[in-house]
C-alpha cells in the first residue's frame, strides 16, 4: 500500500516492504529498495525515512562487509544472548534478546535526499536487522522533498 501528499512542489510519500526470514536472525540489504522507491517519489531534495515497524527488528547504515556483518553479529549475543532467562519470558515469549538487540541497533534511519540521490558515504548501505523472524514484518519507507 502506497501514499502520497503534494502541494507546491513538495511530496510525502509511504512505501511499505515486506519480509519474512528463513532465519531467526538475518541482516538483509535494503539499500536498492529504497532507492528505488526515493526514484519513484520524483522527490529531488528532502529526507527518506527508513523504520523497523516491529520491536524485534532494526534499520541501520553500515558496510556490507561479511566478516562485519558476523562481528555485529557476534557482538549482539554478547550484549542480548538468546539463551538468557529474560523476565519477559515469563509472559510465554521466548524473544527477549531481540527486544533488546532493537535498542541497541535502534528501529529507524533518517537519510538526506540531495539532487535526486540518497546522500550516502562512500561505504554506507542500509539493512534491515532481524532478531525475531521466520514471520511477515514490516518497514516502512517515507520520502518527504522537495520535487
Amino acid at each position: 500500500m502506497d501514499f502520497s501528499y503534494s502541494g507546491q512542489n513538495v511530496k510525502s510519500t509511504t512505501k511499505y516492504l515486506w519480509v519474512n526470514t528463513k532465519k531467526r536472525i538475518d541482516f538483509i540489504r535494503i539499500t536498492e529498495d529504497v532507492k528505488e522507491f526515493l526514484y519513484e517519489s520524483e522527490i529531488k531534495d528532502g529526507y527518506v525515512l527508513v523504520s523497523a515497524m516491529h520491536l524485534t527488528a532494526a534499520v541501520y547504515i553500515n558496510d556490507d562487509e561479511q566478516g562485519l556483518l558476523k562481528d555485529i553479529d557476534q557482538w549482539l549475543e554478547e550484549l542480548a544472548p538468546y539463551n538468557n532467562n529474560y523476565f519477559h519470558h515469563r509472559t510465554g515469549e521466548d524473544n527477549g534478546a531481540a527486544h533488546l538487540r532493537n535498542l541497541i541497533m535502534h528501529h529507524q534511519v533518517i537519510i538526506p535526499v540531495t539532487q535526486g540521490k540518497l546522500d550516502l558515504g562512500p561505504w554506507q548501505e542500509i539493512f534491515y536487522a532481524e532478531f525475531d523472524g521466520q514471520r511477515n514484518k514490516r518497514i516502512i519507507i517515507k520520502c518527504f522533498g522537495i520535487l
